[in-house]
């Protein structure tokens, strides 16, 4: 269900353009890509479509805004859960976790996916957003299982952390896609249970959560 309409004053454009960019989240998210026309837009941040106008100089460039703060977002949920680990393994267990539950993976978030994906080959600023959100991820999860690997005594160059990245990336995609798309066909804790094995696997450490120092 869509957040109350807000009542904006003339002192909070900041709050203005958030409320633009959440309701072209919200319309993407409930209909596809199609529902979020400008009037559409307008109407759920309970704005004049002139105010649009004024933030974004076209409708793609609010929707590539509301695309890069999406991603953000993603990624910063999954950097919180690994903030409050002491060991590196720990972080990097915690943020392999976040990555594959609620808030990161959940319905909402793969209809947003899929509302974007097919953008992303045919406008260049898409294309350039969706890579810098991949690349900030990736070098976030390389710079984790870096330490990771150095606390455990056996570091690695930085092209094999990055080949190591590149394949945890991929394993941690899958089990979110999968897991945002069809959530009840996994019990509690097992989609973030296998992301963990399955990393650890690939690294050689153990993630498994009830290990002490995790």
């Amino acid at each position: 269900m869509s957040e109350p309409r807000r009542s904006f004053t003339r002192e909070d454009p900041d709050s203005r353009r958030a409320a633009l960019i959440r309701a072209t989240l919200e319309l993407i998210a409930e209909a596809g890509p199609q529902a979020a026309t400008v009037r559409a837009i307008a109407a759920e941040a309970g704005l004049t479509q002139g105010m649009i106008r004024h933030y974004f100089s076209t409708k793609e460039e609010l929707v590539n805004a509301a695309y890069e703060a999406h991603m953000q977002a993603q990624t910063e949920a999954s950097e919180a859960s690994a903030g409050g680990a002491g060991t590196a393994r720990a972080r990097l267990a915690h943020f392999v976790a976040g990555s594959v539950t609620p808030p990161v993976a959940d319905p909402r978030a793969v209809s947003l996916w899929a509302g974007f994906i097919h953008m992303i080959r045919r406008v260049p600023a898409m294309h350039a957003t969706h890579r810098d959100s991949y690349l900030r991820y990736r070098e976030r999860l390389q710079r984790l299982l870096s330490d990771a690997l150095a606390e455990s005594g056996r570091p690695v160059p930085e092209a094999e952390a990055r080949r190591l990245a590149i394949a945890c990336n991929a394993v941690i995609d899958g089990l979110w896609l999968e897991g945002g798309a069809l959530p009840e066909a996994f019990g509690s804790g097992e989609l973030e249970g296998i992301a963990r094995a399955s990393v650890g696997a690939i690294l050689g450490l153990s993630l498994l959560r009830d290990e002490a120092s995790l």
